[in-house]
């Protein structure tokens, strides 16, 4: 049986509604047709798809992987899901990328071992095959579900692994930033944190800026090149995003829900919400669907 065989029948028996597993930050996922697309804040994470395949819209920018593929998100972006329609359910594994825990590796490591990391900041997001290494580190990975006298001590080992395979595979160069705290990635992801953390308050790129410490040029490149669209482009899918999930437990509080997330007019907030998701909030169908239901965007 070959490791993405393995992997598809692991995933398969361990797939839960809410995804979760029993190793901290790691996720199983199988979506069963048909599928709605779902938006979400993408965290920094690792996601490989064993059956079936996904699409991730990230502003203009459309990326798919499929079985034996893995995408990777560098950043915490605002992205939306969805699942491919290829006649069978789709198959997944996720697990979050800890900065910190790159950063142990980069430390250990020999620089010679490793691509050299871009003098240019590179798109949050990118798809590559996955090597058999690292599909076998995520078979013996999923086994320890079946394990659990194992999973406390080996999983960490298995999961650091699987980190040192990304590191050292096409993407290698690009993650290497994440776990770099000078790099010019981890600048701008201190940017995208202030932009999440306070989506609904308005901004000045200036301050953005010296938060990234770039000059105002450099910045508005940078975050663009990240995350494919502009800062204030980027704090308004959040804030859709974000009022999408409101609406969901108050559907009928339209304008309050606007006013929460930073919009001062309700026309202005419908029309935008239109925009975005296709229809404005009083008929979002999306809204009345189960919570159990719903496609989240990764992995």
């Amino acid at each position: 049986m070959s490791a993405l065989d393995e992997m598809r029948e692991l995933l398969d028996r361990h797939a839960r509604p809410d995804m979760s597993t029993a190793i901290d930050g790691i996720q199983v996922c199988r979506f069963l047709p048909p599928h709605t697309s779902a938006t979400g804040m993408s965290g920094t994470v690792l996601a490989v798809i064993a059956q079936g395949g996904k699409r991730l819209a990230l502003g203009e920018r459309l990326y798919e992987y499929r079985p034996g593929e893995y995408l990777i998100t560098s950043a915490d972006l605002p992205v939306t899901g969805h699942v491919l329609d290829t006649g069978q359910s789709t198959l997944g594994f996720g697990m979050t990328i800890s900065p910190s825990a790159l950063a142990d590796l980069l430390m250990e490591a020999d620089p010679r071992d490793l691509p050299a990391t871009p003098r240019t900041t590179t798109p949050g997001i990118a798809v590559s095959t996955a090597s058999p290494s690292l599909l076998d580190a995520i078979v013996r990975l999923l086994r320890l579900l079946d394990q659990p006298a194992d999973r406390k001590i080996l999983a960490p080992m298995v999961k650091r692994e699987i980190l040192w395979h990304l590191l050292r595979g096409e993407q290698g160069a690009a993650l290497r930033q994440l776990g770099l705290a000078d790099s010019a990635l981890a600048h701008i992801n201190r940017a995208v944190r202030e932009i999440r953390e306070n989506y609904a308050t308005a901004f000045r790129v200036e301050d953005l800026a010296d938060i990234a410490g770039m000059s105002v040029s450099a910045f508005h490149r940078n975050f663009q090149t990240v995350t494919g669209m502009s800062p204030i482009q980027f704090q308004k899918r959040i804030r859709l995003q974000e009022a999408r999930l409101l609406l969901a437990g108050r559907p009928s509080d339209i304008t309050g829900v606007g006013l929460s997330v930073g919009y001062d007019s309700p026309s202005q907030f419908s029309r935008e919400y239109r925009r975005m998701f296709g229809t404005p909030p009083s008929k979002d169908t999306q809204l009345r669907t189960p919570p159990a239901e719903r496609t989240t965007a990764l992995p």
